[in-house]
């Protein structure tokens, strides 16, 4: 049976490159990376070498590289590390209500700690309202979470607009963000 997978946006098959590259590390030099044996430390020096690769890729220092072991965990770690990082200057975060399940349920997390959530509705084609967004920042708002395409409905938001938005409303905060 012949079928056609269309969800690479989640998971997708190792590029043959990419197998040869990880393959020994999961056949031979498997070690925990914080290890203080052999396997551990060769594991340890593959990670260090792929966070400098990375780090050049992206062209950052390597200390603004960190590996998770999924884009859940990625989105968890760091709403929640915006939010409780400067919960003094706000607690006020906007969202949608189409967002990945990682960043509603992170955000219902963060309700219950003392934040205030706006969930953004979207129309009939999965799009916020402009105004909408425009609206609902405030002195308290630290973060604006809104994934830029769907992979499920496949509406793509106006990123460099919700940008310029963010940018005019909250233009100070974001500098400070990057500084730190």
């Amino acid at each position: 049976m012949k079928y056609i997978y269309l969800d690479h946006a989640s998971t997708t098959p190792i590029k043959k490159r990419v197998l040869k590259e990880m393959l020994p590390y999961i056949t031979e030099n498997f070690g925990n990376p914080s290890s203080v044996h052999l396997l551990g430390k060769k594991s340890k020096e593959a990670i260090e070498n792929s966070r400098i690769k990375t780090a050049n890729a992206l062209n950052c220092n390597k200390n603004e590289v960190y590996f998770t072991s999924s884009a859940t965990e990625s989105n968890n770690w760091v709403l929640k590390a915006i939010a409780f990082s400067n919960k003094k200057k706000g607690k006020h975060i906007i969202t949608t209500k189409i967002e990945h399940a990682s960043i509603l349920n992170t955000c219902k997390f963060l309700e219950k700690q003392g934040f205030n959530i706006t969930y953004l509705p979207v129309n009939k084609y999965g799009m916020i309202s402009l105004e909408d967004l425009k609206n609902s920042i405030s002195d308290e708002t630290i973060l604006i979470s809104i994934m830029f395409a769907n992979n499920e409905i496949e509406s793509i938001q106006p990123i460099k607009k919700i940008g310029e938005i963010a940018e005019k409303k909250i233009f100070i905060f974001i500098q400070m963000l990057f500084k730190q």
